[in-house]
C-alpha cells in the first residue's frame, strides 16, 4: 500500500482513488490507465513504484502492463525530478543556434544524462522539442523561467547562480 504518512499524502492517495473510481464507472475502465497514469505523475510529480502496484490493483490491470506503459512513454518519469527542471530547447530555430552546445556544457557541469538527476537532487534535465521562445535561441527553461540567448559560458553561470541561491536559502 502507498505511503500516508501525512495528511497531503493522504489526500494525494484519495484524490487519485476518487479519480481510478470514476474511470471504472465509464465503459472500458482499463482503455483510461494513461489518463491515470498522467493523474498520478501530476499528484507526485513522477510514477511511485507503490503507487504503480496500487493503480494496477485498483484498476485490476497486470503490474507488468503499468510498467510498460509507463516505461514507453517519455511523458511518464519514474524516479523523482529534481527541484529545478532544466529543459533544453531543442527546436529548429535553437538548435541551429547552438542548443547541442547548451545541452553538453548542461550535462558536463551537471554530470548527467538527458532524463537523469543531479546527485544532490537539485537539477533533472530534459530536452524539449520546443518552449515557444524563438527570438531568444537558444534558450532553456529551468522550471518555469525562460532564460535565452545563451552561450555555454552562459548557461554555466545560469547553473551556478541556482548553486548559489539555494547556499544562501540553507544558511
Amino acid at each position: 500500500m502507498p505511503k500516508t504518512d501525512t495528511k497531503q499524502d493522504q489526500a494525494k492517495l484519495s484524490e487519485l482513488k476518487e479519480f481510478i473510481a470514476k474511470c471504472k464507472e465509464k465503459p472500458n475502465p482499463q482503455s483510461y490507465l494513461i489518463a491515470v497514469l498522467h493523474k498520478a505523475q501530476e499528484l507526485y510529480e513522477y510514477l511511485p513504484r507503490d503507487i504503480m502496484d496500487m493503480v494496477a490493483e485498483q484498476m485490476n490491470v497486470p503490474t507488468a502492463h503499468i510498467w510498460g506503459v509507463a516505461t514507453f512513454y517519455h511523458y511518464f518519469n519514474l524516479t523523482p525530478p529534481g527541484k529545478y527542471t532544466i529543459q533544453v530547447c531543442l527546436g529548429t530555430a535553437c538548435y541551429v543556434k547552438g542548443a547541442g552546445q547548451i545541452m553538453e556544457a548542461i550535462q558536463d557541469e551537471l554530470s548527467i544524462e538527458t532524463g537523469g538527476v543531479t546527485d544532490d537532487g537539485l537539477f533533472s534535465l530534459q530536452g524539449a522539442r520546443c518552449l515557444g521562445a524563438c527570438g531568444l535561441a537558444p534558450i532553456i527553461m529551468v522550471n518555469d523561467k525562460i532564460h535565452g540567448d545563451l552561450t555555454p559560458e552562459k548557461v554555466r553561470k545560469v547553473l551556478k547562480d541556482y548553486r548559489k541561491a539555494e547556499k544562501s536559502k540553507a544558511s
